[in-house]
């Protein structure tokens, strides 16, 4: 593609998204939940972008899932339903945001220990009003969520406490992405399903009425949700995909839709620096295995034999076949973690198939 006018009005690195992929990833899991008649719940840390969470939305989401107040009073104001924050309400300024945001906007809170979950109670009562939980449960990530075992005594607990009404269990399998190959991902979201399944058998024969059993990875997308006995999937990742879900194998490269826009800036004999380094890409998946990203041309068609091994701040360093390089050259990095990239920038170009650009805000990153 030609980016010259682009790269004519603004500078470089420019954070890139082609819609016409975009659109179809969200079509794709979109129909395979509708068809299994499993409701979509997506995480919008991955965009942090209206435009984004919009279509998902009319794709047929039944809402979002957010990782942090802002994201969530961000989405509620703009008139959005069905959220779900998924993180852990510790501490008083939380605690009384998380009474405010159930209160307001009826957004569902997580909880893994009566130690959570009691400031939230004494917070609901005082404020007149009854809180949706989910309790959280480890299915093998070892981060946070109650161990399987002890998910019963736990949310009976939970579910004793004044101004608490659990709703559900939910877990995130991002441990599934470490699987190695397909089939053993596959057996393993899978297994992540039925567990899930299990405990909130359990739960119910011990007198909770949930109706919620909630799984979330984009590595596990394709297997997690699809157990019986599991409602909801909360992948995120799907929307834009990136260079770990290509290495995964969850996706290929023609399925990512998200990119930097870089310019070569200098060349030596054994390697080109671009001006995209660790704040364009954002450095928490950098490896020198995998480099900061798959490196490819202007046209997303991937350069063999360059690695992008190291970056500073501001600088990429591109070594191995760069002898085709020149400055002034573009290049187009697919990075290796999509979140992390976007939370790094406060906008991105679409790319719409018929050449047309557009200018979309990224909000709500702190």
């Amino acid at each position: 593609m030609d980016f010259s006018g682009l790269v004519g009005q603004h500078p470089t690195p420019i954070l890139l998204v082609d819609v016409g992929r975009l659109d179809r990833n969200i079509a794709q899991v979109q129909h395979r939940f509708t068809e299994a008649g499993v409701d979509l719940r997506p995480h919008v840390k991955t965009s942090k972008c209206l435009e984004v969470a919009s279509r998902q939305r009319a794709a047929g989401a039944i809402g979002h899932t957010c990782s942090t107040p802002a994201e969530v009073e961000w989405l509620a104001r703009a008139g959005f339903t069905g959220l779900l924050w998924a993180h852990q309400p510790v501490g008083p300024a939380k605690v009384d945001f998380a009474v405010r945001a159930g209160r307001e906007w009826g957004v569902t809170l997580i909880a893994d220990s009566v130690a959570v979950a009691q400031p939230l109670s004494q917070k609901a009562v005082e404020a007149g009003v009854t809180l949706a939980v989910m309790v959280e449960v480890d299915s093998g990530q070892h981060r946070t969520g109650v161990a399987a075992g002890e998910a019963v005594g736990v949310a009976s607990a939970i579910a004793a406490l004044p101004g608490i009404r659990v709703v559900g269990i939910l877990t995130h399998e991002g441990h599934v992405g470490a699987a190695s190959g397909a089939p053993a991902r596959a057996d393993l979201g899978s297994r992540v399903g039925s567990d899930m399944a299990e405990v909130a058998e359990s739960l119910r024969a011990a007198g909770i009425d949930l109706g919620i059993v909630s799984v979330g990875s984009t590595p596990g997308w394709q297997t997690a949700p699809f157990a019986t006995g599991v409602s909801e999937g909360r992948p995120g990742t799907y929307v834009y995909y990136d260079a770990n879900q290509v290495r995964g194998g969850t996706c290929t490269l023609d399925d990512c839709a998200l990119s930097v826009l870089a310019t070569v800036v200098s060349k030596h004999a054994d390697r080109v620096i671009i001006d995209a380094g660790t704040k364009a890409m954002s450095a928490d998946a950098f490896t020198p295995q995998t480099g900061g990203g798959i490196v490819c041309d202007p046209d997303l068609v991937p350069l063999p034999g360059i690695h992008f091994e190291q970056a500073n701040e501001e600088h990429g360093f591109l070594t191995g076949e760069v002898s085709g390089l020149e400055v002034g050259d573009l290049v187009r990095i697919v990075p290796n973690h999509a979140c992390g990239t976007v939370n790094m920038w406060s906008g991105l170009t679409a790319v719409f198939p018929d050449g047309r650009l557009d200018s979309w805000p990224i909000e709500a990153r702190h």
